[in-house]
């Protein structure tokens, strides 16, 4: 089965109608006045039901097991260690306790937690840098109905302050729904200085691989020094927003992220809800169906696997080529026979080469979402890593 299918069946976290005005609201029980998924489940019953059934989702790949060359890529940094695949949205305070990758500090739960986020927008930044462990402890419930609505009913809100510092007004120009979900699907660093979550870029035209690349060189960033190799890495995150508002995008002015991943549903007595059941829409005979406006008789489930399966077998070639520049550059780093003036030329090289490639691999649609860029970012990668070798 498809990785990034997979994936996509856990990674869309979006919300859209709540159905419930600011007066029905409930009274939050936690100190923080965060209304709980439970809370919420005295007014709107059949929406938190369909919320708790991401639980279903609970089935893991390891790609470390499935791809064994990103150990080389990611060398020195966590993900070498522990990469698998999301899961329902329900496991996210479980999944950040559980992994082997270390987080010292509470950065780490920007997206696992409604009580995180408000705790940033009450504390300010200093939130960030406190320690993971004191922090976590106090953390009651995985991503919920806050962090797309606060307390405000069907009211989409934009809760994490580091979107509403980046974007500021051009929020404007972006679908509520796609922006409630690009909250946490989206490429993103931690300050040096502060420890806080912040987006390398400031409007949709400066979300593409080349200008957040551009931004992260002019800034001197890096995530990690490769220890074989002296190369200060970048990891991308997860650029769903980023991919899916980029560059050749098909869908981004007719479609948003509710319109693919959460089902229209009706309850018992005939009223209408989306369902907070964020699914493929693969997975989904409604979701596949809707697709027909433009495709017609096209078989999607063939037509998107196909893609898919494309992007799967590209990402794989360049990532083994980009492994073997890493193995050619460290043995050249540890020989001493080069100059540290023709070392830094690949390791520039190779940085950005995997840039390229990371951006598309961790991107969770394996294409589906912009196909035209998946496949330049990945012909990008090849080409630098094709420079880079012939420099060694």
């Amino acid at each position: 089965m498809n990785k990034r299918l997979i994936a996509a069946m856990a990674a869309t976290l979006c919300a859209t109608a709540m159905g419930a005005a600011l007066a029905e609201a409930p009274v939050p029980a936690a100190e923080n006045g965060v209304i709980t998924a439970d809370e919420w489940s005295t007014v709107h019953p059949e929406i938190v039901v369909t919320y708790k059934n991401n639980e279903q989702n609970n089935y893991r790949i390891s790609y470390i097991e499935k791809d064994p060359y990103i150990t080389t890529l990611y060398e020195g940094f966590g993900f070498a260690k522990d990469y698998t695949s999301a899961i329902g949205h329900t496991y996210t305070l479980k999944d950040v306790a559980e992994t082997e990758r270390p987080h010292a500090l509470a950065n780490c739960l920007t997206c696992k937690t409604p009580d995180f986020t408000k705790l940033v927008n009450d504390m300010g930044v200093d939130a960030y840098s406190l320690p993971f462990d004191e922090v976590y402890a106090k953390m009651g419930e995985s991503v919920s109905c806050y962090n797309c609505h606060a307390n405000e009913g069907d009211k989409l809100v934009v809760t994490h302050s580091y979107v509403k510092n980046a974007l500021g007004t051009n929020m404007d120009s972006i679908a509520p729904q796609t922006l409630s979900c690009g909250q946490c699907h989206i490429e993103y660093y931690f300050d040096p200085a502060t420890k806080a979550t912040m987006m390398p870029y400031d409007s949709v035209e400066a979300m593409s691989p080349e200008a957040i690349l551009a931004y992260y060189n002019e800034m001197d960033f890096a995530d990690w020094t490769q220890p074989s190799t002296g190369t200060r890495m970048l990891k991308a995150q997860h650029p769903e927003f980023e991919t899916f508002l980029g560059e050749g995008s098909v869908h981004k002015n007719m479609m948003n992220c509710a319109s693919c991943h959460m089902e229209k549903s009706t309850t018992e007595a005939g009223v209408a809800f989306t369902s907070h059941t964020w699914t493929s829409p693969l997975a989904s005979e409604s979701l596949t169906a809707s697709c027909a406006a433009c495709h017609g008789a096209t078989d999607m489930k063939a037509y998107v696997g196909a893609i898919q399966e494309e992007i799967t077998a590209r990402e794989t070639e360049v990532g083994e080529k980009l492994a073997a520049l890493k193995t050619k550059l460290a043995e050249a780093v540890a020989s001493g026979a080069r100059s540290e003036e023709d070392l830094n030329a690949v390791r520039s090289l190779y940085r950005d080469a995997q840039w390229y490639w990371d951006f598309c691999y961790v991107e969770n649609s394996e294409g589906a979402h912009n196909s035209k860029l998946a496949r330049k970012c990945l012909d990008t990668a090849e080409a630098l890593a094709e420079q880079a070798m012939a420099l060694l």
